[in-house]
């Protein structure tokens, strides 16, 4: 037993018997504090750190047994020894209601010093086995709310706060949490102590090969200075999940022998496997978004004689892009145009629509015009892709003349904005995938300083309102384009998209000069 590590709170109001109590418990190692009256005792037991109180059953203010039942009603000290002492209480009824009411041990006058001390110190073993015991559950239960934290995190960073966090909250001191991104960059999460904001710096931690599982070691606080440590040692737990990624760790104060070890371990395991998935879910979305984008063009052309301008609004907050599509590209010395929509708009919506897409860029180079090339498609469509259906409008403009030569597949008319005000370019035909006959080409030239408004339906369709209301707020919106397509395109999505977007949206505008 660590008697010095121990406070005893002696209450007596007899000096002499006080005196004798308080010399043998300190001859035995203990610190003793002394009180004379039951209402000193409970304000001493509320404001220091005692671990056991030897009491006076009769006291001058109250008895000792309702000061011990004080003691023990109060959650903060219920686990706190008593042992009574008594020269007056001592038949064995006494000693019954002194355990009754809550005494750990009952000790009659006169004591001799080695009963005492040996009491004190079988009281206290059970005393410290059960602070340990609550202290772990306290800490499993802190662990358990940690690990759902960091599991819910949706980026790393919140990741890394949230286990400094519970760290901090396990051991009620400072923490520290390091872990390499997929990026390779490495980054430390401290906070200092429970209740504070964690905050987020890079941090390169040196340290040697270190094997797949976890362990848990002891440090100089120097290796980890980020934080100023109450200690000069830290207690450092390691966590390597597989031979190709960087260790995690987890660093918070030693106190004596390394604290909580099982504890720490686990929550540096929990906090590895929680990264790990995030560095795994973000390793596969990127690779996700940068296939997706490649199914739309890296770049707009720049044309002498033309401004062009593209947005592009993904209804699925999980992908980048959906059913539509859009293509803006140079073919033969002629600007291929095209916008699209294919059913849905979901991932299998998005393959379909590059396969659409890359169709009609390839019968466009063979040189066809955009009905023969919609024809080829529409064939394409259904034979390798039987039952899903698409809408395109695609035209083909001379930059040199304005001479424009477009077909369309059951899509929305484009909007032409002149001088004279606004007009749909109606071209009514069956959507791509369904087998009929499809009118000529219409052919006409964009004046100069005219602009062209190709969209898909997303723009302007409603649920709470017919498409007929959302295409006369385009035709207004549309009135006054601003000399900045690209300001012109942003304000038609405000001023016409719905708040929540629950339908892709395409927007290409081409204005000549």
């Amino acid at each position: 037993m660590d008697t010095e590590a121990a406070t005893v709170l002696v209450v007596d109001d007899s000096v002499t018997k006080r005196y004798l109590l308080v010399n043998w418990l300190t001859r035995a190692g203990y610190q003793v504090v002394e009180a004379e009256t039951g209402g000193q005792a409970l304000a001493m037991v509320g404001e220091l750190p005692i671990d056991l109180v030897v009491l006076d059953v009769r006291l001058p203010d109250m008895n000792g047994l309702d000061v011990c039942e004080k003691i023990k009603s109060d959650p903060r000290h219920a686990a706190l020894p008593v042992i009574h002492v008594s020269a007056h209480a001592v038949d064995v009824a006494d000693r019954a209601q002194g355990l009754t009411r809550g005494a750990d041990a009952y000790l009659a006058e006169p004591i001799e010093p080695e009963e005492l001390v040996a009491t004190a110190q079988a009281v206290l073993r059970y005393y410290r086995a059960r602070q340990r015991a609550e202290l772990l559950v306290r800490r499993l239960s802190l662990l358990a709310d940690t690990t759902l934290a960091v599991n819910s995190a949706s980026t790393l960073l919140q990741l890394l706060e949230a286990a400094a966090a519970g760290a901090a909250r396990i051991y009620g001191s400072p923490a520290l949490v390091a872990a390499e991104s997929g990026d390779g960059e490495c980054l430390a999460a401290v906070t200092t102590g429970p209740g504070s904001e964690p905050w987020v710096r890079p941090w390169k931690v040196q340290e040697p090969d270190i094997a797949v599982g976890s362990s848990v070691r002891e440090e100089p606080c120097d290796r980890w200075a980020v934080l100023d440590w109450p200690e000069e040692k830290v207690a450092v737990a390691s966590a390597r999940l597989r031979a190709d990624r960087p260790p995690l760790y987890v660093v918070v104060p030693a106190s004596g022998p390394l604290p909580g070890v099982p504890v720490l371990g686990q929550l540096a395991q929990a906090v590895a496997a929680a990264v790990e998935a995030q560095r795994s879910y973000d390793e596969e979305h990127r690779i996700a978004i940068t296939l997706q984008r490649s199914l739309l063009p890296r770049h707009i052309p720049e044309i002498a004689g033309l401004d062009l301008a593209v947005r592009y609004e993904p209804a699925s907050a999980q992908t980048e892009i959906g059913g539509d599509f859009y293509e803006l590209a140079m073919i033969g010395g002629q600007l291929l145009v095209a916008i699209g929509d294919v059913a849905g708009h979901s991932l299998h919506a998005a393959t379909v629509m590059a396969e659409v897409r890359h169709a009609v860029r390839a019968y466009a180079v063979e040189g066809h015009q955009p009905g023969a090339v919609l024809e080829r498609v529409d064939e394409l469509l259904r034979t390798l892709l039987p039952g899903e259906l698409a809408t395109i409008c695609l035209l083909l403009l001379d930059p040199e003349t304005g001479r424009i030569r477009m077909a369309s597949a059951g899509h929305l008319p484009p909007l032409l904005v002149t001088d004279g005000g606004v007009d749909y370019l109606e071209r009514r035909a069956p959507l791509l995938g369904v087998r009929a006959g499809r009118p000529d080409d219409l052919e006409f030239t964009l004046p100069p300083g005219a602009t062209l408004v190709l969209y898909t339906d997303g723009l302007v369709e409603r649920r709470d309102a017919d498409i007929d209301e959302g295409m006369r707020a385009l035709a207004t919106c549309a009135t006054t384009v601003e000399p900045d397509l690209d300001r012109f395109c942003d304000r038609l999505l405000v001023e016409l998209a719905a708040p929540e977007i629950h339908d892709d949206i395409a927007v290409v505008a081409v204005r000549r000069h």
